[in-house]
């Protein structure tokens, strides 16, 4: 019968796979500068930072108290039920890069080419069917006029939001929660109302200055790996580079932050400090001009005529920005988290070299180091030649095979238990990772990883073979595997 010829194939591959696997060492340093795009060090003479997530890392105590501080928002404000208070932060429950169906109330993540990845759409904390999702949906994809905004955003008849920073987790976790809760108690809600609640909630804890006081007051408990940053900084000046801080964060809150990471003198570092710069209409609004904001946080009425070093500035625009320092082009490297906010028009509009921060690699390659993933991985794609190969058995025995190999494929709980990779759906990348490689030229999981390198170093994309291409070097599988996928036709 070829349904036990199809179970002899692949008990063959499995004995190959293991005793062929060659010996295991790790594959990537977590220290790794990647490049989307070839880019050289010795080209750059500025290099600009945000402050959150870029030079201010923070410990996981930060998104456990925007969560808290939110939930209790929506009961004290929104007059949400007093039951939601018994709902606590999920550190691992979400992840960065996904879309959140407003209407539907439902939260996925969705690969690069618009579609969604079965397995990962929960409504409040509970996965919602493959089944219930394609008759939701007419199937996976979802349509270009339904997604989220260039930077992500659900307006203007668009129905999904993408959270693309680091600050949205406990968004995402609290959204979940809140919806959770009301379906529990079989209570009728409007969706749409209780996004914009919640969003509402999280912008109020940041704009109205709670998570700032709150962090303030103890800021050796939220902020952590500060002295690799200022390391960073100091070699930076040594090297007789110019810097730059372009944050939305308030001059208080980035003050007390950069006199813990570097000190009092930290302004002495910074060419220019621009605070609550209102990213990304930094990037496009020309009207907004600059103000500048004395030591004690008071405005200033003066014209801006030059950005001097040592003085703090508030607002203005990018364009004006340009025309006072006369910084543009490739000779400028911007870092920052969010890959919309920081990044996207620098690249598009203004020819900046861009960094992404994304600490999430750290986590991921570590994992990807393991023995386990490393194997799990080769024969992941000796199974998917075998199913490419025998896919052709068109009988209901063999198709069930095959289905069962294709169902082994699905790789997600590695990573997260809900939502996977940040990086992949099971096999393609994610709408994170497109927009990732699309606006930043290098990422990394912290700008400690510039300490590895020197200002002559080059940054060059690895050359991966396109799909009608044929690699001209040896691929991280055991020798000789690709023979095994030259099996001779069946017979049925």
């Amino acid at each position: 019968m070829v349904e036990s010829t199809l179970w002899l194939f692949y008990n063959l591959f499995t004995v190959i796979i293991l005793k062929s696997f060659p010996v295991f060492s790790p594959v990537f340093n977590p220290d790794t500068i990647f490049a989307n795009n070839e880019m050289s060090l010795r080209d750059i003479e500025i290099y600009g930072f945000d402050y959150d997530y870029t030079l201010a890392f923070y410990s996981s105590h930060l998104h456990t108290l925007i969560f808290n501080i939110a939930r209790d928002i929506l009961i004290t404000n929104h007059r949400y039920p007093e039951g939601l208070r018994k709902y606590e932060y999920i550190p691992n429950f979400a992840v960065r890069g996904l879309h959140y169906d407003v209407q539907k109330a439902l939260l996925m993540k969705i690969d690069a080419f618009h579609y969604i990845q079965l397995g990962t759409v929960y409504r409040g904390l509970h996965p919602v069917s493959d089944e219930e999702v394609i008759a939701m949906y007419e199937g996976s994809h979802v349509p270009l006029e339904i997604m989220s905004d260039f930077y992500g955003k659900s307006s203007h008849g668009h129905t999904m939001k993408q959270f693309m920073d680091i600050f949205s987790l406990p968004e995402m976790t609290l959204l979940s929660c809140v919806n959770d809760f009301f379906m529990r108690h079989n209570i009728d809600y409007e969706p749409v109302h209780l996004y914009k609640d919640v969003k509402e909630a999280i912008r109020d804890v940041h704009v109205k200055g709670i998570m700032y006081r709150a962090v303030e007051a103890d800021i050796g408990k939220y902020i952590c790996y500060g002295e690799q940053s200022h390391a960073v900084l100091k070699k930076l000046s040594e090297q007789g580079k110019k810097m730059f801080l372009i944050t939305n964060s308030p001059f208080d809150f980035v003050d007390r932050g950069m006199n813990y990471i570097v000190g009092k003198d930290w302004r002495d570092l910074f060419d220019v400090v621009i605070v609550q710069a209102d990213k990304p209409s930094f990037f496009n609004d020309r009207r907004k001009p600059f103000r500048r904001v004395t030591d004690r946080g008071a405005l200033l009425w003066d014209r801006i005529h030059r950005l001097e070093k040592g003085q703090i500035y508030k607002q203005g625009n990018l364009y004006e920005f340009l025309r006072l320092t006369g910084w543009r082009g490739s000779k400028v490297l911007y870092f920052g988290d969010h890959i919309y906010s920081d990044l996207a028009d620098l690249t598009l509009k203004h020819g900046w070299r861009t960094g992404a921060i994304i600490p999430e690699l750290r986590k991921e390659i570590k994992i990807m180091n393991t023995e386990q993933y490393v194997h799990m991985m080769t024969w992941l794609q000796a199974l998917t030649g075998l199913i490419e190969q025998m896919q052709v058995h068109r009988d209901p025995a063999s198709q069930a095979v095959v289905g069962e190999w294709i169902k082994e494929r699905e790789t997600k709980d590695i990573f997260n238990a809900q939502f996977g990779s940040l990086f992949r759906t099971y096999h393609n990348p994610t709408y994170f990772s497109r927009r990732l490689s699309r606006f930043a030229d290098i990422y990394m999981a912290s700008i400690s990883c510039l300490l590895d390198y020197d200002f002559q170093h080059t940054f060059f994309p690895r050359r991966t073979p396109l799909q009608h291409e044929s690699p001209f070097w040896p691929e991280h599988s055991p020798a000789g595997l690709d023979d095994l996928f030259h099996i001779p036709k069946l017979q049925s």
